[in-house]
């Protein structure tokens, strides 16, 4: 682990933290909040998912559907438009847009083809953005002389890793530069994200044999063909098996790689001195349970 000790974090010149955990429960809100000290170098995975890795899918996937309208492909094909993606820190729905559901076309579903495609982009677009943490730390440090890092992940990201094999190249490479802090949700909290998840459900990546399982198993369950899934309907029905799927994984995460921290504790926070001595809570019970 970075830091040994609470005291060696506390006493810490450089701070450099990774959150980890479902979204919803305060990574990209402790973030900003750090941000906006002024001391800390925020490094968003999504965002750097969008802008370096998946740019282009996304702005070809918009003039695909622009050329299918006659005066917007007159305009496209003279160069007298551009098309592309607004995506911030605030605003990532062009990604999840691009990931899209899957299911009857009709109901603006993609056929399972097309859809397991863009989730192998997104796997491959994630590792990459997340081994480029290291390259971001130093970045931080060199141009703009951030004395603290913090890495915010999305949280698919226990569907790419191993947490059980110690060579896991993407944790060990993480863990080697940054405290891994997984935000845990209680029953309750799982709860009111599933509640929040039907009102507006948004596209997802999961791991491809969990995802093929889903799928047979909904199609199976609904009695129907995957042309007449209603993609809304599928997402839903998935979003609660995609929480207990991650849960463990997450877990092996923290146990073996870093360390725990529970929401209720995140919402606590409301400075950086709330939040340097949370972590240091959470330091002293790793190395007390280790």
């Amino acid at each position: 682990m970075l830091y040994s000790t609470a005291d060696d974090w506390r006493r810490a010149p450089k701070k450099r933290v990774l959150f980890f955990g479902m979204s919803g429960l305060g990574k990209t809100h402790v973030s900003n909040l750090l941000r906006d000290n002024g001391d800390w170098f925020h490094y968003s995975i999504d965002y750097r998912i969008g802008t370096r890795y998946m740019g282009e899918y996304i702005a070809d996937n918009a003039k695909a559907h622009a050329m299918q309208v006659p005066f917007l492909r007159d305009l496209l094909l003279s160069d007298s438009i551009y098309i592309g993606s607004n995506i911030s820190f605030h605003n990532l729905t062009p990604v999840s847009a691009y990931l899209g559901k899957p299911g009857d076309p009709a109901k603006g579903g993609l056929p399972m083809e097309e859809y397991t495609r863009r989730q192998e982009q997104f796997r491959q677009a994630e590792i990459h953005a997340l081994q480029d943490t290291g390259y971001f730390i130093d970045r931080a440090q060199a141009l703009y002389d951030y004395p603290h890092f913090i890495c915010d992940t999305g949280g698919s990201i226990c569907e790419w890793v191993d947490p059980e094999d110690p060579a896991d190249p993407v944790l060990k490479a993480l863990s080697d530069r940054t405290l891994m802090i997984w935000i845990e949700g209680s029953e309750a909290h799982t709860q009111e994200l599933i509640r929040r998840f039907n009102r507006a459900p948004k596209p997802m990546a999961y791991q491809p044999a969990f995802l093929a399982r889903c799928w047979q198993d909904y199609l199976a369950e609904q009695g129907c063909d995957a042309g007449e899934v209603d993609p809304d309907a599928f997402i839903r029905w998935t979003y609660g098996r995609a929480l207990a799927h991650r849960q463990p994984l997450y877990a092996a995460m923290a146990r073996n790689w870093g360390v725990t921290v529970s929401a209720d504790e995140i919402a606590t926070i409301r400075d950086q001195a709330d939040f340097t001595e949370v972590i240091a809570s959470a330091i002293t019970r790793a190395t007390a349970a280790a």
